[in-house]
């Protein structure tokens, strides 16, 4: 009998041990995700005929694709919900009508934007992210800067300056803070909040090699998906 009751004390003592290290070495499945809940909107500016800013062979629209699609991976590693408004080189319309036919390039451009004005408001996001890249005629300019408008969402300010302290501390490209601008139609028109994300200049030689690695296009996508866990849970500095 006293037999019986060791062996069972001892099976017993050895399936708590395992329930225990079971739990301790995937704790993380137990605590809530950084972004659970959250719904994003990622925009990867421009696309199809839009090629947005380019320099030699290097076009803006291929490079915020490669870019949305990181952001895209590191907010769902978060545990977000993420929205694109595209996953391929063609325009929004490409991929979500790609029936529609317009008479001219500005109409199908308009069109463009007003459909992905209407997936911020119909897939019931909380969030509206739109990532590009600059180019002006000056090569000594350099660095990222987030975008919010001045009479948009009234929380567009705070996510954009949370997304410029992380790449600021995250990056180290830029001294630069988060600026509000009456231009851009997607911020303006946007039901939530809604920043635009400049994340380097083409015209900058040097910081045009970094922008078309891949490394660099994470660490980017990283830095935008934490300012945005930042805002998300009120830790911004």
């Amino acid at each position: 009998m006293k037999r019986w009751i060791v062996i069972g004390l001892l099976l017993l003592v050895s399936v708590t041990v395992v329930i225990y290290e079971t739990q301790a070495s995937d704790r993380a499945f137990f605590l809530p995700a950084p972004l659970g809940g959250i719904k994003i909107v990622v925009d990867p500016g421009h696309g199809g005929i839009d090629g947005g800013s380019s320099v030699g062979d290097v076009i803006e629209k291929d490079i915020t694709l490669k870019m949305g699609i990181a952001l895209e991976k590191e907010l769902k590693k978060q545990g977000a919900v993420v929205v694109m408004t595209r996953s391929q080189s063609g325009d929004a319309l490409d991929e979500h009508n790609p029936k529609a036919t317009f008479p001219t390039i500005r109409a199908r451009k308009i069109a463009d934007l007003k459909l992905r004005e209407e997936m911020i408001a119909n897939t019931d996001a909380d969030l509206f992210i739109s990532v590009h890249v600059n180019a002006i005629p000056e090569e000594r300019w350099r660095g990222a800067q987030v975008f919010y408008h001045k009479d948009g969402h009234v929380e567009g300010g705070a996510v954009a300056k949370a997304i410029q302290a992380s790449i600021r501390e995250q990056i180290g490209n830029t001294e630069r803070e988060a600026l509000a601008i009456k231009q851009v139609y997607l911020l303006k028109k946007a039901t939530v909040p809604a920043v635009l994300v400049e994340t380097g200049f083409l015209s900058n030689p040097e910081e045009m090699k970094l922008l078309t690695t891949e490394d660099y296009q994470k660490k980017m996508a990283k830095a935008i998906a934490d300012g945005i866990e930042n805002y998300v849970n009120g830790t911004v500095q």
